[in-house]
């Protein structure tokens, strides 16, 4: 999806749900063929080979404003900002599962995810605020898989992120399935050094479609 006629071809897709299980994968890495963006590539793949349907979403392919907190979702718990988010929004709250790819900056997913993350505010003030869901009480049958990657070897390089991925899948209903973390991984290209950390993303996406078609 490289131009606006891509984009709009992968909105129409959005309208059909089909039997089988349904993933959004979600790039969220400023590079289009960064680290995070290939290991996600193979995870795509292993999750298609499994028999899932995937949707694929380039977060910098997107218009879409971050959060402004007009809380204008709290009539009805769906963001009133008119852009890209209302079909990512519709996309989010049908899937079965969710693979996200983020690479670290300052400790934290990017620029990108952290906006996609923050218009998601929408469905916690419909869970939390308009369905009054007690917090942490439920089962979780929609699942996630986190990617990232990093390019120093802090101890605690990933932990804000993974923080954060984890209480944006819950206002989505999902739980935090499997993380795949690695760091002192910076240049581009450099994650094709490690095959066995493109073979991991392989079959943690297979696995994923597999937990999800077995729920």
């Amino acid at each position: 999806m490289n131009d606006r006629t891509g984009l709009d071809r992968f909105f129409n897709s959005l309208q059909g749900e089909g039997s089988m299980v349904e993933i959004a994968a979600v790039y969220g890495s400023p590079r289009r063929q960064g680290n995070t963006a290939t290991l996600l590539k193979h995870a795509v793949a292993g999750a298609r080979d499994a028999g899932a349907n995937v949707t694929e979403i380039v977060l910098r392919d997107l218009k879409m404003s971050p959060c402004m907190e007009i809380y204008g979702c709290k009539a009805d718990g769906r963001c009133v900002i008119d852009d890209d988010f209302r079909n990512v929004e519709a996309l989010l709250m049908r899937i079965d599962g969710l693979m996200l790819a983020s690479p670290i900056f300052f400790y934290a997913v990017s620029a990108h995810t952290k906006i996609l993350m923050d218009r998601c505010n929408s469905r916690w003030v419909n869970k939390y605020w308009i369905e009054k869901q007690p917090f942490g009480q439920q089962d979780y049958p929609r699942k996630g898989l986190f990617i990232s990657v990093g390019s120093t070897k802090g101890k605690k390089l990933f932990d804000g992120a993974l923080m954060s991925v984890r209480y944006f899948l819950d206002a989505l209903d999902m739980e935090l399935w499997q993380s795949l973390i690695y760091g002192q991984i910076e240049s581009e290209g450099q994650i094709l050094q490690h095959p066995s950390f493109l073979k991991e993303a392989y079959e943690s996406g297979a696995a994923l479609a597999a937990v999800l078609a077995g729920r």
